[in-house]
This record gives C-alpha cells, sequence and structure tokens, in this order.
C-alpha cells in the first residue's frame, strides 16, 4: 500500500494490546495515571503504528524492547477457530473494517507464520464466494437481493474492491456477449 492511502493509514491506526516491558518516565497518561510513570508489565491498547516504533527500540543494546505485541482481538484465537471453521460464516468488517491490511501489518511485525496461513485460506475460500456472488448478482437489474445484501454487510473494505471489480467485469462482459450476439443475427 501507499503511505497517502487512507486504508493504511486507517489499518496503521488500529489499536493494538501491548504489555511494556521497562518502566518509562512521564507516559503514566497512557494507563490513566497523569504524571506518573508507565511500570514494566503495564498492559496498554496503542495504535499500531505507535506500538511497531516502541516494539523495536532499545534503550542499549542489551536491553530489552521497550514493549512486546500481542495478537489484537480481531485476531484472537477465537476468531482464528472460526475462521478455520468456515471463514464464510465471519463477519470480518464487524472485527475490522479494514481486516486484511490491519492484520497484514501486525503480521509483519509479529511474524506468526500460522496465522499468515489462515489469512491466506480464509481469502481464497472468501474470493471464491464473493467471486460467485459478483458474478451472479441483480442478474438484468443490477440491484442486490435481500440475502446478497446480507452477504454484502459482512464484507471488509478490501473484499468489497474486490466484489466491485468483479461485478463490474461480469456485467461488462455481458453486455460484450450481447453486443456480439446482435453483430451475428
Amino acid at each position: 500500500m501507499s503511505y497517502y492511502a487512507i486504508s493504511d493509514i486507517l489499518a496503521s491506526a488500529q489499536k493494538i494490546p501491548c504489555t511494556f516491558d521497562l518502566p518509562i518516565p512521564g507516559l503514566g497518561f497512557l494507563d490513566d495515571n497523569p504524571g506518573g510513570d508507565i511500570q514494566p508489565h503495564t498492559p496498554v491498547a496503542l495504535p499500531l503504528y505507535l506500538a511497531t516504533l516502541l516494539a523495536v527500540q532499545r534503550p542499549s543494546p542489551t536491553s530489552p524492547p521497550l514493549l512486546s505485541l500481542d495478537l489484537p482481538a480481531s485476531l484472537s484465537e477465537r476468531v482464528l477457530n472460526a475462521l478455520k471453521a468456515d471463514p464464510r460464516t465471519v463477519d470480518l468488517r464487524a472485527l475490522e473494517v479494514h481486516f486484511y491490511e490491519g492484520a497484514g501489518k501486525v503480521l509483519e511485525v509479529l511474524e506468526d507464520e500460522d496465522v499468515g496461513d489462515v489469512l491466506a485460506e480464509t481469502f481464497k475460500v472468501r474470493a471464491r464466494e464473493i467471486a460467485d456472488f459478483a458474478r451472479n448478482t441483480g442478474r438484468g437489474t443490477g440491484v442486490a437481493g435481500a440475502g446478497e445484501g446480507e452477504f454484502l454487510r459482512g464484507l471488509e473494505e478490501w473484499e468489497r474492491g474486490l466484489f466491485r471489480a468483479a461485478h463490474d467485469s461480469s456485467r461488462a462482459t455481458r453486455l460484450w456477449m450481447g453486443e456480439v450476439q446482435k453483430k451475428k443475427k
């Protein structure tokens, strides 16, 4: 993604759970302690862009990082188990509007291969479903039916873009085929 992409900015701004590993003077306001210090083992939720910067910072080469990162709620064990069971039933938009972008940014830092595999399989399964819906949505009318509206509400932003592209492509192909049929007659 691009530095100027709104979706990238929004994905970087998601809050991620962290735990400070070292005492930090003057940052007590992050833990509802204005004017105080952050103590070791203090859990806080920070925006991803800030948490990743602090996770790689070390006061000295031999000291541990300032904080450690945890998986966000959108990638919790419960969600991952649901995605493994049937990715089509999980409302990714309710978890996070920019689910794949946010998860990708988290995985860049945490490097959890198992979570990456689950997300890749999730995208493959959901992409097939999205392509099928896009191809068959509103044939002739261009309007989504009742069941289709429910399906579309559960798509996160990347999936919605995929749906739009597949739907527009399918529609353009049908129009082109109609023109070809007219020329044959």
